[in-house]
């Protein structure tokens, strides 16, 4: 049976970014858009990932211009927008697709693994996956990533 482990993406600046990375952490994968009515979230999520990532919480945004092509820029514009608009230093991949048959292949074992509650409907759609690589859950787009249900699920992760 595959974990998250399994799973590489490209990091924004171009390196591959292999979830290995993230061995014995937990880790919100959260796919972003810097052009969205919730592009906001990007505060919260570094807000969740400031206050927990010293416990081991990792937040991982993976830009996608899947929905209403809300993240319309190069890689470069997107990390620059991300940093200079809202303080993200959490990491970022390059655009990806996180719906249908061209979605990541951690996306498409996700959806296996917990079903439409992992497919994304919308951007900050957000699956949480425990140190084992195992996955957790999935929170819908409108949940806001210091939601207690968020929150609480974090540090039961923890």
């Amino acid at each position: 049976m595959a974990d998250a482990y399994d799973f590489s993406f490209h990091a924004i600046d171009g390196d591959e970014l292999p979830l290995t990375t993230f061995k014995d952490k937990v880790v919100l994968v959260v796919n972003t858009a810097s052009k969205c009515g919730l592009t906001p979230q990007y505060e919260g999520l570094e807000k969740l990932y400031g206050d927990y990532r010293d416990k081991g919480l990792v937040v991982l945004g993976v830009p996608s211009n899947q929905f209403a092509g809300q993240e319309p820029g190069t890689e470069s514009e997107i990390a620059e927008f991300c940093a200079t608009t809202f303080g993200v230093d959490f990491p970022l991949t390059a655009k990806t697709d996180v719906k249908g048959e061209t979605a990541h292949p951690f996306y498409q074992w996700a959806k296996a693994e917990l079903g439409e509650s992992a497919d994304p409907a919308w951007n900050f759609h957000k699956i949480l996956v425990g140190k084992d690589g195992r996955l957790i859950r999935a929170f819908g787009p409108r949940t806001e990533p210091m939601d207690p249900e968020v929150v609480g699920a974090v540090e039961a992760a923890l």
